[in-house]
């Protein structure tokens, strides 16, 4: 379901991490990139009203009120949605790939 949202409003680099056997809070981190602060906030908008459609709205939402990144917690995956330049310059799909690579 999310991956369709990400998908349907263009969303750009979609990464998903199955962190499932290292982090006990989720089991998918899910990364994608927006062209504009209004594309991040449009993409992760797409990710929330699709959750509630479904019936599994999100546990919560971080970074929308500045919109470069914007965290959507839906239990068994969070989404990142984020700048290009934020996202490299957090690199958080390394951090998590390294930890995976690690085990």
């Amino acid at each position: 379901m999310a991956l369709q949202a990400l998908e349907a409003l263009k969303a750009d680099d979609i990464v998903v991490l199955d962190v499932s056997g290292v982090a006990s809070f989720t089991d998918y981190m899910i990364f994608a990139s927006g062209s504009s602060t209004r594309h991040v906030s449009a993409i992760a908008d797409s990710v929330i009203e699709a959750a509630k459609a479904a019936g599994k709205p999100p546990l919560g939402v971080e970074g929308e009120e500045v919109g470069e990144w914007i965290l959507v917690d839906l239990g068994d995956a969070i989404v990142h949605v984020m700048l290009p330049d934020v996202r490299l310059y957090y690199e958080l799909e390394k951090l998590w790939g390294e930890e995976l690579a690690s085990d």
